[in-house]
């Protein structure tokens, strides 16, 4: 949902800045733009980064016989870290 609202708002600001001719005494469009287009870039950046780092899940499975009775243990462990 993040890129999409990034590339949103960089082609609203495309619009402001390089489409329309119109002048308006209170604001200025294509500065309005720039900024539009800039703040797009950034939220698509932080959308890419924040769709690139999964999550990975380590699982470790461990098996020992005890010599004495014979038994055998086996010892699980799931882990779930951040891939950085």
């Amino acid at each position: 949902m993040s890129i999409g609202l990034g590339i949103f708002l960089i082609a609203i600001g495309a619009i402001l800045t390089f489409a329309l001719n119109v002048t308006v005494d209170w604001i200025d469009l294509d500065l309005v733009g720039y900024i539009l287009m800039a703040a797009g870039l950034v939220v698509t950046i932080i959308g890419i980064a924040l769709l690139v780092r999964r999550r990975r899940s380590v699982s470790t499975t461990q098996s020992v016989s005890d010599p004495m009775s014979g038994e055998q243990m086996t010892r699980r462990e799931d882990e779930i870290r951040p891939e950085l």
